[in-house]
């Protein structure tokens, strides 16, 4: 338990932080705490043989032993007390097994068994490589970058080894030869990971089979991106007076900085992370492949091969089968998320999924994470992606007007969670400010203390009479108890943060009299949205309670 605050305990502002990242002089002001990273181990290239190895299996479409044998050679030397160096294929191929592990014709419409193993083989592999060598000895960057199909295509060329003025490039060599390493392959099916981002979320509210292998493949690379930035942010603290920040070249700076004009893609981006399923954001975020959501009918499923693999008697298994063709797709509208309440049901005594209008608790955990990566590398590198109050402008254009349960699962306190404390507390601030009453005066410095939270925030209602808007600061302010309470602790003071909290509740019960109207609202005279603004409140209540005993025990 957190120690009572005393006057000066604050959560510092994010934008102090952003202040001492950017300022060549040494600062008193927290920074952002950096995680020891793994050791991990160094690499070496697969030998030519074992390359060519790999390729042929690969073009073959012999998946399950390829990648069976990349992971013996990965795996290889990690029980000696000095590991190895690793085994590790150029990135045009990590690039292709990072294909396997999405493609549908591997995962929803996967007609054998050895399919589906290949793909889940394949998302394996990927992990392993992440966690033995991580992010920069596994040439990552390399490998997860996005290309036009003219740019894949010279990747996947024919390897030339004859001829008197063809002598194969590297490119060449190492190229593969196959319809998912080139024009199918997820990285050029696309123009950059953003799309990728508002499909698998699209994916998420809509099409509940798919989202189950988007999930882990996005899951995968938002692990990517987090790892290599904070690699990348180790290599600036050991070394901060290199000329060139490590942080400019990371794969998530290389992703925000492609593409469209700067604020056209910065709200792009937002609108990706925030991706609902509607026809607006399916329009803009469309699926990767073709026919990409239907499933296989119900007649077709997934079987074991009836034939033996015997390469040398030419028996080859599933492997020679086409599964790309799409004759047996089930045209049937694949089954969604259950995310709605029953016809007959009463909104107002069920329990909704608070979680589904963002497609379940997994999807949410993941855009929390890209939001907060996003408002790291703006504290960081403010000039070279978006200065953070222009970013946390444009989450609050996207968070703000959401219905009170979606509000809700963003601001609570368990999500902010994923923001680093001085972020999490700033963001909710300047959403509160964009509701609460006009009246309210404002804190004298952007840091989060109790004093400001008990004058300036907890005895206000919202700037109008809607319910919705008061539940919002009611959770806004919250929120801020909360965050307070974990980072610093909070104070009885006397009966003064009993005083603010009641004097709050009983304004904003007063003025919430008008019940929500449009998008996301509940319909009726507003006793569904009153159940957040008093379930707020009685929530405060309980931790005031708790804090009153914590002072009657300390008397004792």
């Amino acid at each position: 338990m957190p120690s009572p605050a005393s006057s000066h305990d604050a959560i510092p502002s994010v934008y102090s932080i952003e202040s001492s990242e950017t300022s060549s002089s040494s600062s008193t002001r927290p920074s952002i705490h950096l995680e020891p990273l793994p050791a991990w181990r160094p690499v070496k290239q697969l030998p030519y043989e074992l390359r060519e190895h790999c390729i042929i299996y690969f073009e073959e479409s012999l998946y399950v032993p390829a990648l069976h044998l990349l992971i013996s050679l990965l795996n290889a030397g990690t029980s000696s007390t000095t590991p190895t160096p690793a085994f590790l294929p150029p990135p045009q191929q990590l690039a292709f097994v990072a294909t396997l592990a999405l493609h549908p014709s591997l995962t929803t419409r996967a007609q054998s068994e050895d399919k589906l193993q290949a793909s889940n083989l394949a998302l394996k592999y990927l992990r392993l490589v992440l966690t033995l060598v991580g992010p920069i000895n596994g040439k990552l960057r390399d490998a997860f970058a996005f290309s036009t199909v003219e740019t894949s295509s010279r990747r996947g060329a024919k390897r030339r080894t004859t001829g008197d003025d063809l002598s194969p490039t590297k490119d060449d060599l190492d190229g593969i030869n196959t319809d998912l390493a080139n024009a199918g392959s997820v990285w050029a099916r696309t123009q950059d990971f953003w799309h990728l981002v508002g499909w698998a979320f699209n994916c998420s509210v809509l099409h509940a089979r798919r989202w189950e292998r988007w999930q882990l493949w996005l899951q995968y690379m938002v692990e990517v991106l987090d790892k290599d930035w904070a690699l990348s942010a180790q290599m600036r603290a050991d070394d901060p007076n290199h000329e060139r920040d490590p942080r400019e070249t990371s794969m998530i700076v290389q992703y925000l900085n492609g593409g469209d004009i700067p604020a056209r893609q910065e709200r792009r981006i937002l609108r990706a992370i925030f991706a609902d399923g509607t026809a607006k954001s399916t329009g803009e975020f469309s699926e990767i492949w073709r026919n990409e959501t239907k499933e296989r009918k119900k007649d077709a499923e997934v079987k074991k091969s009836e034939t033996n693999l015997d390469i040398e008697a030419g028996a080859w298994g599933p492997y020679m089968h086409d599964s790309s063709s799409v004759s047996d797709l089930d045209d049937t509208p694949p089954s969604t998320s259950p995310t709605a309440i029953a016809p007959d049901s009463d909104p107002l005594t069920s329990i909704p999924n608070v979680s589904a209008p963002f497609g379940g608790p997994q999807s949410i955990a993941l855009r929390l994470r890209l939001l907060a990566l996003l408002s790291t590398v703006s504290v960081s590198l403010p000039q070279t992606f978006t200065p953070l109050p222009t970013l946390y402008d444009l989450y609050l254009e996207n968070i703000r007007p959401l219905p009170l349960p979606s509000f809700f699962i963003l601001i609570s306190p368990s999500s902010m969670q994923h923001f680093h404390p001085a972020a999490a507390s700033s963001l909710t601030q300047i959403i509160l400010r964009s509701l609460i009453a006009s009246s309210a005066p404002s804190p004298f410095t952007d840091d989060l203390t109790q004093k400001d939270l008990e004058r300036c925030y907890l005895p206000f209602a919202a700037n109008t009479g809607s319910i919705s808007d008061n539940a919002k600061v009611s959770l806004c302010v919250e929120t801020l108890m909360r965050l307070l309470q974990r980072a610093c602790g909070l104070d009885w003071n006397d009966g003064r943060l009993q005083e603010a909290v009641e004097r709050g509740i009983e304004a904003r019960e007063k003025k919430a009299t008008k019940a929500g109207k449009g998008r996301g609202k509940v319909k009726g005279d507003g006793e569904g949205e009153k159940v957040w603004l008093r379930g707020s409140a009685g929530r405060m209540r309980g931790l005031v309670d708790l804090l009153s005993g914590q002072e009657d025990v300390e008397a004792m």
